[in-house]
């Protein structure tokens, strides 16, 4: 690669931005034994939103890392507007006017929206002029712009959409005519990424070339004018978003036919009430109210969906209803069985009355990544029988059992021994979900059972969880993907800030109505 020190040139006013923006060649990157991109090309025409769509593991974001200096490739050579230029660090990409918005924010929590910006791009010794400076120049690009943020509100106190906003207008007051942006929706409620749509469509009009990597193809389809699809650390396809489909995309990710949306309606009503909470409030060590009187019932046959954003108490539900978190108020019956909040389940007792829970966050509460696959297969059923003799573990019968789970839920690599950190996000959900199908519970409590896991795993998880619906079993998925819930579930239950906002069959569901309920507000 050839050294530039002169940054791109655009006219943002303008909306007839034409010609190249980035254009990647041969773009080759190894991590030891893996090559992460091979023989890569990517050409981005300025003034789009091009889509970067593949696999966990096909290539996508070790390319944009690149492009943005988190990693310096092998071979290969980067053009940023027509260029040639090295990009061996952030600092690089950022005098070319690239800018990148992280899935995970990068804000300071107990700083302001405007001493966010102004940290490490201060234009003065003197801090008061300094924030004039950059409180005039964000001003203007909140009007030019749409993204509207409270400059003097303390970051911890924005809501998501907010903070998203922010590390957009941090990029953009660097000077970032290049925009790459990661899984942006993630964490966003339908009407949050109403309003991004529309400040990228702006950006868009106003010159402004935007990555977006996503595995959200309606989103895609919806946004981009281009899309490039990678798989294997190649790219398989590029078109143009006018001629192709989800299914297309889709088929071109995984390299076969996938069936992602709703399967059928529902064939017969639910049955008898498997497990039931009542009144039940939970405080935090702060004594924050995170459920305010939560009633939850949970029927045979049924998969009731959880919508909500992210931290509107979805976590604390699945944690009492599973044992690992007493509530100061309220009552539980599984099964026959009834507790009350001085006397609370405990895991090993849901266990035992046929409730499997496959946590939110599957290396904190799922797995050990340091023990071995058979080791965490076996995590929370070591006691039964089958595993275990007058105290002592049979270790040949778990790891014969951990065997027979990686074949009928393909996990790759089928290796027992192989440490749990060791495989890919799927492979690990898929023998969480194993370990907890594996013992046939009555009650299956399931939390993002998607999250971080690639279209073909997705697929797959699906037929699992319908599969143990139609079985009988009353299933509960916690989701912040509104696309999963509607694709699986029954019924849906909405929270926000705790609280119950509704509670709906499926064919009464649309993302608007859902999404209005987020919020908190009256359907």
């Amino acid at each position: 690669m050839t050294t530039t020190q002169a940054a791109p040139t655009f006219d943002v006013g303008s909306a007839n931005v034409s010609g190249i923006a980035v254009e990647m060649l041969g773009i080759d990157k190894r991590f030891g034994a893996v090559q992460a991109n091979s023989e890569v090309d990517l050409k981005v025409m300025a003034g789009t939103v091009h889509g970067i769509v593949g696999e966990n593991g096909a290539g996508k974001s070790t390319l944009m890392s690149v492009l943005y200096g988190f990693y310096t490739a092998d071979t290969g050579t980067i053009k940023v507007a027509g260029r040639a230029a090295v990009i061996r660090n952030a600092h690089d990409a950022i005098s070319l006017g690239i800018g990148m918005v992280h899935q995970h924010f990068m804000l300071v929590d107990t700083l302001t929206a405007l001493e966010n910006v102004m940290l490490g791009a201060e234009s003065s010794f003197l801090l008061s002029r300094s924030e004039g400076t950059v409180r005039s120049k964000l001003k203007e690009l909140i009007d030019s712009t749409g993204l509207k943020v409270e400059l003097d509100a303390q970051v911890d106190s924005l809501p998501v959409g907010d903070r998203q906003r922010l590390e957009i207008l941090k990029a953009l007051y660097r000077g970032a005519k290049i925009l790459i942006l990661d899984e942006p929706t993630a964490v966003l409620t339908p009407q949050e990424t109403e309003q991004l749509f529309g400040v990228l469509s702006r950006l868009r009009e106003q010159g402004t070339t935007i990555l977006l990597i996503t595995h959200k193809l309606k989103e895609v389809m919806r946004l981009c004018d281009h899309v490039t699809v990678m798989r294997g650390g190649r790219v398989v396809q590029e078109v143009a978003i006018a001629q192709t489909s989800i299914e297309s995309l889709a088929e071109a990710m995984v390299g076969r036919k996938v069936h992602m949306g709703r399967q059928g309606d529902a064939s017969k009503p639910a049955g008898d009430v498997l497990l039931q909470v009542k009144g039940v409030v939970v405080r935090d060590a702060l004594k924050v109210t995170r459920l305010h009187g939560l009633d939850v019932s949970l029927k045979a046959g049924e998969i009731v969906g959880i919508a909500g954003v992210s931290g509107n108490g979805q976590s604390e539900m699945l944690e009492v209803m599973s044992g690992l978190l007493a509530p100061q108020e309220g009552h539980m019956e599984v099964g026959g069985t009834s507790f009350d909040a001085g006397a609370w389940m405990d895991p090993r007792t849901a266990r035992k009355l046929g409730v499997a829970h496959v946590p939110e966050d599957r290396h904190e509460r799922a797995m050990v990544m340091s023990f071995e696959a058979w080791e965490s297969a076996v995590l929370g059923y070591e006691w039964l029988p089958q595993y275990c003799h007058a105290g002592w573990m049979r270790r040949d019968d778990m790891r014969k059992a951990t065997v027979d789970m990686m074949e009928r839920f393909d996990v790759r690599p089928r290796n027992d021994r192989l440490l749990s950190a060791s495989f890919s996000g799927g492979n690990q959900q898929k023998l969480v979900l194993a370990r907890e199908l594996g013992q046939a519970p009555k009650v299956l409590l399931v939390g993002q059972p998607t999250r971080g896991v690639d279209i073909g795993a997705i697929e797959f998880i699906y037929s699992q969880l319908r599969s143990m619906r139609d079985a009988g079993c009353a299933v509960l998925v916690v989701s912040s993907e509104l696309d999963e819930i509607l694709a699986l579930s029954d019924r849906v239950i909405v929270l926000n800030q705790g609280r119950v906002t509704g509670e709906l069959p499926i064919d009464q569901c649309t993302e608007s109505k859902l999404g209005m309920l987020m919020l908190g507000s009256a359907t």
